[in-house]
């Protein structure tokens, strides 16, 4: 299975951007899609994830300002982001799980990361 993530890059204090995430290759139906990020020496951190229904979370941070969406037929999934902050520079990941009755750090299928840079 692979996991490719696009659209990182450097933008400034309240741009836009959008990323973009791929998986290939699973024999099973994906359920849930999210991102997460991390900044070096912190935890990575749940932005937004996805049910294969639709339904949706966010961390409160972003609320407002970012949104996920999916396209199940293709096992692809966005991530909106609006009115950048300097504090929402990471390396985003996306994820992808086939298995049910995880928590919410569980994913099956991790993409390697693009990074984010919001700065002036």
């Amino acid at each position: 299975v692979r996991v490719v993530e696009s659209g990182g890059g450097l933008v400034q204090p309240g741009g836009s951007l959008r990323l973009s995430c791929a998986v290939h290759g699973t024999s099973l139906p994906i359920n849930d899609m999210g991102w997460f990020r991390q900044t070096p020496g912190s935890q990575r951190e749940l932005v937004a994830a996805i049910t294969d229904s639709g339904a949706t979370n966010y961390t409160d941070s972003v609320k407002g300002r970012f949104a996920i969406s999916r396209d199940n037929a293709k096992d692809t999934v966005r991530l909106q982001m609006n009115s950048l902050k300097p504090e929402d520079t990471a390396v985003y990941y996306c994820a992808a799980r086939t298995t049910y009755g995880l928590g919410p750090y569980e994913y099956d299928y991790w993409g390697q990361g693009t990074q984010v840079t919001v700065s002036s």
